[in-house]
């Protein structure tokens, strides 16, 4: 056989068994079985060492799992109903992303109400003591927006800064994502502040979530579209800053409020439109939690490993 015609069987092998540059650049998600369709997930480890995720759907539904891979559904948060939201959802049970965290002996979690396309929306609180399901108690109202708003109150994420400051943030596309204090007492709005940290002009930006690891507030966000099945095109995006209330810089030092954002995941091969991220902490470090479609459209639960390289920014294992 030719050199030439080896060469070219190599190139052609190369070619089936070498992974593509968009296989390459992010990870599959990590294996999880069970009860595992979610949308928009927010997850935590119990004090017993058990995992809890709840997600959008009818009354807010809840998952846990034991080994954070087999999960298995465990009802939902409101079994007898949330009334005091249907005014916002046109009188559906469908409750949007929710926010999970244990802080001061309970679970507080904060979720939205709305209805597609609209920013006549709400974020409320409820509390619970074990954070099972009918366990929880309804805290009130902490934002709404009205259609003359610039902003759209859905997607909360509770963030306690290092002087035991609570901030709320939140945003879907119209001016993008803000931020709010909270009493830390209540857990509600405290004064009537309202911070810009990210935005894309108008452009589609939502799901915030905010974390401090070492010096840097990290902000997570979802651009592009969500909820178009295996059409949609979420991708995960991240900046940083030394405060919480911005400004929040990308890799290349352009500000989040200006369309600036690191990529951290988008859709690859049979991952289609991964977005609505969460971090998870955990005993082996963090965790991007989110939600990705099937090529079938079904919404999936992924789960990966984060690390951070040499320069502070997070990447997916």
């Amino acid at each position: 056989m030719s050199i030439a015609r080896i060469s070219a069987l190599l190139a052609a092998t190369a070619l089936i068994i070498a992974p593509s540059a968009e296989a390459a650049a992010h990870p599959s998600p990590g294996r999880v079985t069970g009860d595992v369709r979610v949308h928009d997930p927010a997850a935590i480890k119990r004090p017993d060492g058990s995992y809890l995720v709840v997600h959008t759907g009818d009354n807010l539904v809840l998952k846990t799992s034991t080994d954070r891979v087999a999960f298995r559904n465990a009802g939902t948060v409101f079994p007898g109903g949330a009334a005091w939201t249907t005014a916002y959802t046109g009188g559906s049970r469908n409750l949007w992303a929710p926010d999970i965290s244990y802080r001061n002996g309970r679970y507080h979690l904060f979720y939205s109400a709305s209805t597609f396309g609209s920013n006549r929306s709400a974020i409320f609180l409820a509390t619970s003591p074990t954070g099972d399901s009918g366990t929880w108690t309804h805290r009130g109202l902490v934002i709404e927006s009205r259609q003359s708003d610039n902003f759209n109150a859905i997607d909360p994420n509770l963030v306690v800064d290092d002087q035991g400051r609570w901030w709320l943030s939140f945003g879907s596309f119209w001016s993008g994502i803000k931020l709010i204090q909270l009493d830390p007492a209540t857990g509600l709005r405290l004064g009537s502040g309202i911070t810009a940290v990210a935005g894309r002009g108008g452009g589609a930006i939502e799901a915030p979530f905010i974390v401090k690891r070492g010096q840097y507030f990290y902000l997570y966000v979802s651009f592009d579209l969500c909820c178009r099945g295996a059409s949609s095109t979420y991708r995960v995006m991240v900046g940083r800053s030394a405060a919480v209330t911005g400004p929040y810089l990308d890799r290349n030092g352009v500000q989040m409020n200006s369309g600036g954002g690191t990529e951290v995941l988008a859709g690859h091969g049979s991952v289609h439109g991964p977005g609505a991220e969460a971090v998870l902490s955990d005993v082996d470090g963090d965790l991007l939690v989110y939600h990705y479609y099937a090529d079938n459209g079904t919404a999936l639960l992924g789960i990966n490993r984060l690390t951070y390289d040499s320069a502070g920014w997070p990447q997916l294992v």
